[in-house]
């Protein structure tokens, strides 16, 4: 082992969460903007990214593709829902690489790898590849969903982080927690520091979608919902502090 890899092994011990998945919208990559990818906004998630490798985790990300093109959003104007859900998958593909480019830019090591085959820009996602680019210190970010349509990339996070091992399924949103009201329309809305797969489902609180929820129910993966706009907030959860929410 090199002393890079040892120091990233020592480092990793003293986390809460060695090996996590971090699922973020399409959405969050918008800025102020309504379309496409806001620069700044991709470069500020890169470094609460970055943060998290530096301490030793190793780090898997899958984002949306809301923030290009929504498979349903197409369908619901008509387009054939297959087709629809391949062009998100392709939206996917772009985030995945906007995101490699800034990672990268910080010498941080990643590779993009798309569930649907493009060699000339990313590689094919396969699970012993995965496991080794995480085990050498890189970070997996995970393009095209499962590859499959009318699957959305809530449930190829739960997926691949099942598939991968990891300790917990990071849901970055715009708010620190799960609440049993809209904390921006309710002053008194309660955040639930723990709450369970099933009472998510119940109350249809819509952190993921009900697919990915069960995924996770079923191969016991808690998933930790906080704040992306909190800065050094994911490095805090990810050493076990911080505001957010567990289910579980």
């Amino acid at each position: 082992m090199t002393n890079k890899a040892t120091k990233r092994a020592d480092a990793g011990c003293k986390l809460a969460y060695k090996r996590l998945l971090l699922k973020i919208s399409g959405e969050a990559l918008l800025g102020e903007q309504s379309f496409g990818l806001h620069p700044p906004t991709v470069q500020r998630i890169a470094d609460e990214v970055k943060k998290v490798s530096d301490l030793g985790a190793e780090v898997c990300v899958v984002i949306g593709g809301g923030n290009i093109f929504r498979g349903l959003q197409g369908s619901s104007y008509g387009m054939e829902r297959t087709t629809a859900d391949y062009m998100g998958m392709l939206a996917t593909v772009m985030n995945a690489l906007a995101m490699q480019s800034y990672l990268e830019s910080k010498d941080v090591q990643t590779r993009v790898l798309s569930a649907i085959r493009m060699d000339e820009v990313c590689e094919p996602f396969i699970l012993r590849r995965a496991q080794r680019h995480l085990e050498k210190g890189r970070i997996c970010i995970f393009a095209a969903g499962t590859g499959e349509p009318f699957v959305t990339t809530d449930t190829a996070a739960a997926l691949r982080a099942s598939e991968l091992g990891c300790d917990a399924i990071f849901k970055g949103t715009k708010v620190n927690g799960v609440y049993d009201s809209d904390p921006a329309s309710n002053k008194n809305a309660k955040r639930f520091v723990r709450i369970g797969y099933g009472e998510v489902l119940h109350k249809n609180l819509r952190v993921m979608d009900a697919s990915a929820i069960a995924l996770a129910r079923d191969n016991d993966l808690p998933i930790i919902v906080f704040s992306l706009d909190e800065p050094g907030g994911l490095a805090g959860i990810v050493q076990g502090r911080g505001t957010y929410t567990t289910i579980n």
